[in-house]
C-alpha cells in the first residue's frame, strides 16, 4: 500500500510538472497585433518626445504599455530588417542582405513555428521580400513597395486585386476584415498589419492635405551638417535634401523642371498618375498654388540656396508627418475594434517600423547608415495584465528578437538557429533586463555602390558608445552618445579614448564571432570602384557573349595579368584552347562570390576553371584563415551549384613576401593548409604550385614577382608549366 501511494504521488508530481511545462498551461495564450510601418522615424512619435507632431493613438499603446527608447534594427532598409523579424537572425544568416534579393521562404521562421503551436497566422500589407509569403494562413501584400494610391494587393492565388482609395486605409480595412470575419476564432492569432507609409514618396491622404499648412515645422540641428569630423564617405552620400530630391516624384511638381540645379529631374510622381480625376483634383487644389508660389519667388530672385532646402525640407516633412497621421488613425481604428470586441484584454498589441529614418538630421532623408536617426526604430508594447501602464524601458533591443519573443509568447521553443532572444522574461519584469541581457548591438550594412551611395559599414553599439568600421576606406569612426548624442565628431584618434577605442574594438570583434559573421563568404561588389565597375561589366558581357568556353581562370590582380605581364605567356599557352579570363585586380573571396553570382558566368560552361583566390583577403585584413578557407569553400560551392560538368583546380594561393617567416606569407600557408583539404580528386582537385616561384632558401627573385607579390612574364611562363600536367590529365 505504501508503495502504491509513492507511485501514485509521484506519477501525480510527474504530472504536475508536465502540466507546468506545458506551452499552453495557466494563461491563455496571448494573441499578438502587429502594427508595422515603414521607415516610421521614432523621433515622429509623441512617445518618443516628437518636437514635430502628434500621434495620439500611437501614444496610446505606449501609455497603456510600454515605450522602448533603445531599439535597433540589424540593417537599416526596407527587405533586411523584415527578413530579420522573420528569421530572427543576421542578414548575413538568413540571406537578405539588399533589397532585390530574393528571400528564402523555406528556411525556418517564427510564422510556421507558431502555426506549429496552435495560432492563426496573416500578413497585410507591405511585405517587399520578392517571394510570396510562407507560414501565413491567411496573406494579402503589395507588390515591391506597393503604391499610396489605388494600389494593387497579391492574393494567395497569385492573382492581383486592385482598390480604389487609400493604402494606409486599405491595409487597416483589410486587417479589420480578416480580424472580424476571415480568422478562426477559435485559435489564437498573430495578425502582421504592415504599412507602406510612410515610406518615400510621402503621399498623404486627401483629409490630411492641410494638416501643417500654416506653420513652419521645427527644422533638426544638423539640417546644415557640413560633415566635418567623421569618415569622408559621409560627403559622398546620395540621399541630402539639397541635392537628391526630385522635382516630381519628391516635391510634387508637375512638367518641366525649372530648376534643375536645385532638383533632380529623373521620376515623375507615378501617385498622380495612377489618381482618378477627383483625386487630382484635390491634389492640385492643395499643392498647386503653393507650387506657383514658389516658382514665382525663385524666378524673382526671392530664396537663396539655404532657403531653397528649407523648402524642400518643409514640403517633405510635412508630407511624411500626413502620411503618418493616416497611420495613426489605422492604429486608433484598431485599437477601437479590440476594445470593442473584447479582445484586447488578451491581445498583446505591438507597434514598430523596419528602422529609423533622417528627417533633415545630417541634411538626410533615407535611412541606412548606423547613426542613430536610421539605426533606432520604434517599439512600443501593451499587454495588459503584465507590462504596467507608462513603462519605460532602456534595455538594448534588436528586432532579431522580435520572433523568439512571438514564440516564448505562443509557448514554443525557440530554435537556437535564431540570434536573437526572446524578451518575454523582460516583459514580465516591467520591461527591466536580467544581469545577462546584451550589453551591446551588433549592426550591419552590405549595399554598396547601391541607391544613395551609403558604404558598407558595420559596427557595435552600447549604452553609451558607438563605433563603426567602413570597410572601403578601412577606417574606425568612435562616437560618444553621452558627450555628443548628435554624432558630429568620431573620437577614435583622440588619445582620451584610446582605451575606449580598443574596448570597442574588442566588443565588434567578439559579436562578429559570436553571431558568426564572416566576411569573406558575404557577397560584395566593389562598384563604388570606376576601373572594377567597368571590369565587371566587360566580364559579364564576355561571358554572355561565348558558349564555347573550355577553361576558365578565376581569380584576382594575379589572374588578371594573364592580361598584362603574362599576355604572351597567355597566348603561347591557351590562345588556341577557348580560355577567358575572369580576374579582377584586388578582389577578395567574397568579391567572386558576387560576381560568379551576378552574371560573370554569363554562358560559359567550361571542361576545367583554375581558382586562384584569397591572397587579399591577407594582403587587406589578414584575415583569419578559417575565414578565408571558407570564403573558397562557397565559390567551390557556387560553381558545383552553375557548373555542375566543370572540373575545377583549386590553386593553393602563391607565395608573397620576401622570406620563409613572412607574416602574410604564413597566413596564406595556412590558408592552404585548409582548402587543400575541399580537394575531392574528382570535381575538386588541389594544385600548389608555389615551390615553382621561390629560391631554394624560401626567398622570392623579383625577376620572378617584382613587388613579391605578382608575376613578371617569367612568373607566368612558371605558372603556365607547373598547371600544364594536370590541365592535360583533365582532358585539355
Amino acid at each position: 500500500m505504501v508503495v502504491l501511494r509513492t507511485l501514485l504521488t509521484t506519477a501525480a508530481v510527474m504530472l504536475i510538472a508536465l502540466a507546468l511545462a506545458s506551452p499552453r498551461a495557466g494563461a491563455k495564450q496571448p494573441n499578438i497585433l502587429f502594427i508595422f510601418s515603414d521607415d516610421h522615424a521614432p523621433q515622429a512619435i509623441g512617445a518618443y518626445g516628437s518636437e514635430i507632431n502628434q500621434t495620439p493613438n500611437l501614444d496610446r499603446i505606449a501609455k497603456e504599455g510600454a515605450v522602448f527608447q533603445n531599439s535597433f534594427c540589424a540593417n537599416s532598409i526596407c527587405g533586411p530588417s523584415r527578413a530579420c523579424i522573420l528569421t530572427g537572425k543576421h542578414s548575413h544568416k538568413n540571406g537578405f542582405l539588399r533589397n532585390g534579393n530574393k528571400f528564402d521562404g523555406t528556411q525556418t521562421t517564427f510564422p510556421k513555428l507558431m502555426q506549429d503551436a496552435g495560432y492563426q497566422t496573416a500578413v497585410i500589407g507591405k511585405w517587399h521580400l520578392s517571394t510570396d509569403p510562407t507560414g501565413f494562413d491567411h496573406w494579402e501584400v503589395l507588390p515591391g513597395q506597393g503604391n499610396y494610391y489605388n494600389p494593387g494587393f497579391i492574393q494567395m492565388d497569385g492573382s492581383r486585386k486592385l482598390y480604389t482609395g487609400y493604402c494606409t486605409d486599405i491595409i487597416t480595412d483589410n486587417s479589420l476584415a480578416w480580424l472580424q470575419e476571415q480568422r478562426d476564432k477559435e485559435k489564437p492569432f498573430i495578425l502582421m498589419c504592415q504599412h507602406k507609409a510612410p515610406h518615400r514618396n510621402w503621399s498623404p491622404p486627401e483629409r490630411h492635405f492641410s494638416l501643417y499648412k500654416d506653420v513652419d515645422v521645427p527644422e533638426p540641428e544638423t539640417l546644415f551638417d557640413d560633415y566635418s569630423g567623421r569618415s569622408g564617405l559621409l560627403k559622398e552620400n546620395e540621399m541630402s535634401i539639397k541635392d537628391h530630391f526630385h522635382w516630381g516624384h519628391d516635391m510634387k511638381f508637375h512638367g518641366e523642371n525649372y530648376f534643375p540645379e536645385h532638383f533632380a529631374s529623373q521620376h515623375r510622381n507615378a501617385e498622380y498618375a495612377r489618381m482618378t480625376d477627383e483625386q487630382k483634383e484635390a491634389w492640385d487644389a492643395a499643392y498647386e498654388p503653393e507650387n506657383e508660389e514658389f516658382i514665382r519667388r525663385m524666378r524673382a530672385g526671392e530664396l537663396s540656396d539655404k532657403d531653397v532646402i528649407r523648402w524642400k525640407y518643409q514640403r517633405y516633412i510635412k508630407d511624411y508627418l500626413r502620411c503618418i497621421q493616416a497611420v495613426d488613425d489605422g492604429v486608433g481604428r484598431l485599437l477601437e475594434y479590440l476594445d470593442e470586441s473584447g479582445l484586447a484584454e488578451n491581445t498583446i498589441v505591438i507597434y514598430g517600423s523596419d528602422q529609423g529614418f533622417y528627417l533633415g538630421e545630417h541634411g538626410w532623408y533615407d535611412k541606412r547608415w548606423m547613426f542613430e536617426e536610421s539605426l533606432l526604430m520604434p517599439f512600443l508594447i501593451r499587454w495588459p495584465g503584465v507590462i504596467d501602464p507608462g513603462t519605460n524601458s532602456t534595455a538594448l533591443i534588436q528586432n532579431i528578437d522580435y520572433g523568439p519573443t512571438f514564440l516564448d509568447l505562443a509557448g514554443a521553443e525557440v530554435p537556437t538557429e535564431m540570434q536573437g532572444r526572446s524578451m518575454v522574461p523582460m516583459l514580465r519584469n516591467q520591461c527591466k533586463p536580467s544581469a545577462s541581457w546584451r550589453d551591446a548591438v551588433y549592426y550591419a550594412y552590405y549595399e554598396n555602390a547601391a541607391v544613395h551611395n551609403v558604404p558598407v559599414h558595420d559596427g557595435v553599439r552600447t549604452d553609451r558608445y558607438k563605433l563603426m568600421f567602413f570597410p572601403r576606406t578601412r577606417e574606425w569612426n568612435l562616437f560618444d552618445l553621452q558627450e555628443d548624442p548628435l554624432e558630429l565628431k568620431s573620437v577614435h584618434g583622440d588619445p582620451v579614448y584610446a582605451d575606449i577605442l580598443a574596448g570597442m574594438q574588442k566588443r565588434y570583434r567578439d559579436l562578429r564571432q559570436f553571431y558568426d559573421v564572416n566576411s569573406a563568404v558575404i557577397p560584395a561588389t566593389r562598384g563604388d570602384e570606376q576601373r572594377w565597375r567597368e571590369r565587371d561589366a566587360a566580364l559579364t558581357r564576355n561571358a554572355r557573349k561565348q558558349d564555347d568556353v573550355e577553361l576558365a581562370f578565376i581569380g584576382d590582380s594575379i589572374t588578371q595579368g594573364w592580361e598584362g605581364s603574362g599576355k604572351e605567356v597567355w597566348n603561347k599557352y591557351y590562345g588556341d584552347r577557348k580560355t577567358i579570363n575572369l580576374g579582377i585586380g584586388g578582389d577578395r573571396t567574397e568579391h567572386v562570390i558576387w560576381r560568379l553570382t551576378h552574371g560573370n558566368l554569363g554562358k560559359i560552361e567550361p571542361k576545367v576553371a583554375v581558382l586562384m583566390i584569397g591572397t587579399n583577403n591577407t594582403g587587406h585584413f589578414d584575415q583569419d584563415p578559417d575565414e578565408v578557407a571558407a570564403g573558397v569553400k562557397r565559390i567551390l560551392e557556387i560553381l558545383e551549384e552553375r557548373l555542375p560538368e566543370t572540373k575545377v583546380v583549386l590553386h593553393g594561393i602563391f607565395p608573397r613576401g620576401p622570406h620563409r617567416l613572412d607574416l602574410k606569407r604564413l597566413n596564406n600557408i595556412a590558408i592552404n593548409q585548409r582548402i587543400r583539404r575541399f580537394a575531392d580528386g574528382d570535381r575538386v582537385h588541389f594544385l600548389e604550385v608555389g615551390d615553382a616561384f621561390l629560391a631554394p632558401d624560401g626567398t622570392i627573385n623579383k625577376e620572378i614577382m617584382p613587388d613579391l607579390l605578382h608575376l613578371s612574364s617569367e612568373g607566368y611562363e612558371r605558372w603556365a608549366k607547373a598547371l600544364e600536367p594536370k590541365l592535360k590529365e583533365l582532358g585539355l
